[in-house]
């Protein structure tokens, strides 16, 4: 029997060392229209401004800002974690910043945004991990996974840090292992495909 899927509500996304570069290939090439919010942490230094929202704003035809706290996810924008507090997606859809310990040495941790989208949109998430040099995002994945949501893992090698990649590959299955350029044209495809009413499920690797 067909799988029916629910409509797509939000896409996480997450990396760390390499993962600028493929986050660039990916939101190139969503449309205006993607419809969605998509929320990303990056490992990056703390006490520093990113600068990430004008380098992706630059190249995104969606608004991209860092997300502030209570605020609540629109569709249509790129939200970044800041810098040195991890993001976290409650169950009302909107953000929380927190200064909690460090999870892989990392604050935003990739494993505390994915694992808080998964609780608050369940199978209707899609979560997207990338490259870098440790295990942060691999459980995150998993619980994405669990929940029913889409999974998406770079393949490791189109990633300059593929640890991070295989660290999820090793706990299960992902329902798509993509260079960047193609992750970027599966989002805008399952965007378009579960805007509305559930369509079958699409399931592959490649």
């Amino acid at each position: 029997m067909t799988q029916m899927l629910p409509p797509l509500e939000a896409i996480v996304m997450g990396g760390s060392s390499g993962a600028i570069d493929a986050l660039d290939a990916i939101l190139s090439v969503l449309p205006r229209t993607l419809g969605l919010p998509v929320a990303l942490a990056l490992h990056i230094l703390p006490g520093k401004p990113s600068g990430l929202a004008g380098l992706f704003g630059g190249r995104c035809a969606l608004p991209v800002k860092e997300a502030e706290d209570k605020e609540p996810l629109v569709s249509g924008t790129v939200y970044l974690a800041s810098p040195n507090y991890h993001l976290l997606i409650e169950r009302q859809h909107h953000f929380s910043l927190s200064v909690d310990d460090p999870v892989h040495f990392s604050r935003p941790s990739i494993d505390v945004l994915f694992e808080s989208a998964a609780d608050a949109y369940g199978p209707g998430l899609t979560g997207v991990l990338l490259s870098g040099a440790n295990e942060d995002g691999a459980r995150g994945l998993e619980r994405i996974h669990a929940a029913g949501g889409v999974t998406v893992v770079q393949a490791p090698d189109t990633a300059s840090a593929p640890q991070m990649p295989d660290a999820a590959l090793r706990l299960f299955r992902a329902d798509h292992v993509l260079p960047p350029g193609k992750i970027g044209l599966l989002l805008a495809r399952l965007a378009l495909e579960r805007a509305g009413s559930p369509t079958p499920s699409q399931k592959d690797r490649g």
